[in-house]
């Protein structure tokens, strides 16, 4: 089955893409892998802490990840694989397209102005020809009736 992953944060865009790569999903009878990301923490000599430290992100992440999928679900009806991973971004996604080849492409969105994220500067910059799969990008400014359409 061919899956699209998409990554989630606090970003707006994130949800941009998600909803993109829904509806992709539903078209092609595919399916969605919701991706939340836990940052590397820095290292701290109080064992205690950095656990609490990166309990809470953890914690964060899958709260992203559950909201995501459960507007995923209401929308599509899809039910998504759900997936929260602690370490660099681009390095997590590489892992997991090259451990999953069911996934058949990755789904971003940039912001609506200013810079895009760091994903996208990466992937469609310094990695934009090494990816063994599809990368989408997807407007940030675009509302729910263009991405239907465009979907």
């Amino acid at each position: 089955m061919r899956i699209y992953l998409v990554v989630v944060d606090e970003t707006p865009e994130s949800g941009i893409a998600l909803r993109f790569a829904a509806r992709r999903a539903v078209k092609t009878g595919g399916g969605v892998e919701i991706l939340a990301l836990v940052p590397p923490t820095e290292f701290t000599t109080f064992g205690g802490v950095q656990a609490t430290i990166e309990e809470e992100a953890r914690l964060h992440a899958e709260g992203l990840v559950t909201g995501a999928a459960g507007t995923l679900v209401e929308e599509s009806g899809l039910k998504p694989i759900i997936t929260v991973r602690q370490g660099e971004g681009p390095k997590v996604i590489r892992e997991m397209i090259a451990a999953n080849p069911d996934i058949a492409a990755l789904v971003l969105a940039a912001a609506a102005s200013g810079a895009p994220g760091p994903l996208v500067t990466h992937f469609a910059g310094t990695d934009a020809g090494c990816l063994p799969i599809p990368l989408m990008i997807v407007p940030g400014s675009l509302d729910r009736e263009a991405i239907d359409r465009l979907s």
